[in-house]
């Protein structure tokens, strides 16, 4: 066996074979229930969809250099890859990495390394209404007879498969413990508001976390029909490189999404709470709108991401606007850009990551109080969570809103940006409705 870097296997003078068929819609619940790890999971607000088990090349890396070693690695991966389906079904690798490069795995994060993506054996995928099942395998030699077999045992598999399946009931939550109680979390705010304040800083994000012990284990696929159902408007995704855990969730902010020479990203900051009644919902968008702390937070947010995409592109910032979601509301302003010259989307990836939104500026500072003040290891939590392909091109979201699953306990995670006038029992109390979205789907 041959060896990339850090771990996308292939044999020698091997190459990434993918055979597709159309297939009738079924569940994707039923699909991965059952399977073992490696799975993955990938849902877009536009519709796209897409499920997968199975390794047929996994690439990690570690270090400073991470995003450089995975790209270098992408492109033996996918070199002379052979593909017979429709582009929207065509191999991908999906996965992401830790927020920071010096990440261990440790528990909760058991099996994540600080970077990896695997190209799943078998997917499902789901796109204007139709449903294409993918088979991708390593092959050394020219005779793809055996992959064509695959196919097929695969794709009756998939038609035995029930159109829907029931899902089962949430597992219900025993006891709730947080990472750092109210007076803890509260004088890291005030730290911060003083390193702000002195000039060190302009603004930091400060994260805790929650763990949940349950009533019984979490069955994912479940879950992860929940938030289909509860947050449409939202990415939804799993990332399980091994059986020991488990990242999901439904996100709501886009890092970037590659299309040849066209970027799409938006800057997501600030927060009030949906109201009950429109008149009580419309005040709540007001106070955003009108909020000048929270509309400073996010123009830092909107002047780094054009200040880290100008070197490569040409940056157009749209109107600033409130994005609704089903328990939360944020200011939004969406920013396209359009690239000069052939780019990865690792590349886009790595100059946009950490976006004030989840860092802080300066960018240095701000993670060294962070990796200082903060009393828990974020792992992979408000780190980019994606795809790519053999054309660079890519999609990926910043993984907040999310946990880190194992049996019968999840770690939820939540953070808040800081700025110089934040007070420390406010931002406590707009910290906690961001637990909600994961938590409200294990509780009955």
């Amino acid at each position: 066996m041959e060896t990339l870097s850090e771990g996308a296997v292939v044999t020698e003078n091997g190459r990434l074979v993918s055979r597709t068929c159309e297939v009738p819609d079924v569940s994707y619940r039923a699909f991965l229930s059952g399977r073992g790890a490696p799975r993955i999971y990938w849902a877009t607000p536009d519709g796209f969809e897409v499920v997968g088990v199975g390794a047929a090349a996994m690439v990690t890396a570690s270090g400073s250099d991470r995003f450089g070693s995975l790209q270098r690695d992408a492109v033996t991966l996918f070199e002379e890859a052979d593909s017979d389906g429709p582009e929207v079904a065509r191999p991908r690798a999906f996965g992401g990495l830790s927020f920071g490069d010096a990440h261990e795995s440790a528990s909760p994060w058991d099996g994540f390394p600080a970077a990896g993506f695997v190209v799943p054996r078998t997917t499902l995928t789901r796109a204007e209404g139709t449903t294409w099942l993918t088979v991708t395998e390593v092959v050394d030699e020219p005779d793809t007879d055996d992959i064509e077999t695959e196919l097929e045992r695969s794709r009756q598999r998939v038609v035995d498969l029930p159109m829907l399946r029931p899902t089962s009931d949430p597992p219900g939550v025993l006891a709730t413990r947080l990472t750092a109680p109210r007076e803890e979390w509260t004088e890291q705010v005030a730290r911060a508001v003083d390193r702000i304040r002195d000039g060190a800083l302009r603004k930091v994000t400060l994260a805790t976390s929650m763990e949940v012990d349950l009533e019984s284990e979490l069955t994912i696929p479940a879950a992860l029909e929940r938030f289909r159902r509860t947050y449409p408007n939202c990415y939804r995704f799993l990332v399980q490189p091994t059986d020991d855990a488990a990242f999901f969730g439904p996100p709501p902010e886009r890092l970037v999404r590659l299309r040849g020479s066209r970027i799409e990203t938006e800057a997501l900051a600030g927060s009030m709470p949906r109201g009950e009644t429109p008149t009580e919902d419309n005040g709540f968008a007001d106070a955003l709108v009108e909020s000048e702390k929270i509309r400073h937070e996010q123009q830092l947010v909107v002047d780094a991401i054009r200040e880290q995409l100008e070197p490569i592109a040409d940056v157009r910032c749209g109107d600033r606007g409130i994005r609704k979601l089903a328990n939360i509301q944020h200011l939004h302003t969406p920013i396209r850009a359009s690239l000069d010259t052939d780019v990865h989307v690792l590349e886009v990836v790595e100059a946009l990551h950490p976006t004030p939104a989840v860092g802080g500026l300066p960018l240095s500072k701000a993670l060294a109080t962070i990796e200082e003040i903060e009393s828990f290891d974020r792992g992979w939590y408000a780190a980019p969570i994606g795809w790519f392909d053999g054309d660079g091109d890519g999609e990926f979201a910043v993984g907040i809103r999310s946990g880190v699953a194992s049996g019968d306990r999840v770690t939820l995670f939540a953070g808040n940006g800081i700025v110089a006038d934040s007070d420390p029992d406010e931002e406590w109390e707009e910290v906690q409705p961001k637990f909600r979205p994961v938590l409200e789907e294990l509780e009955r």
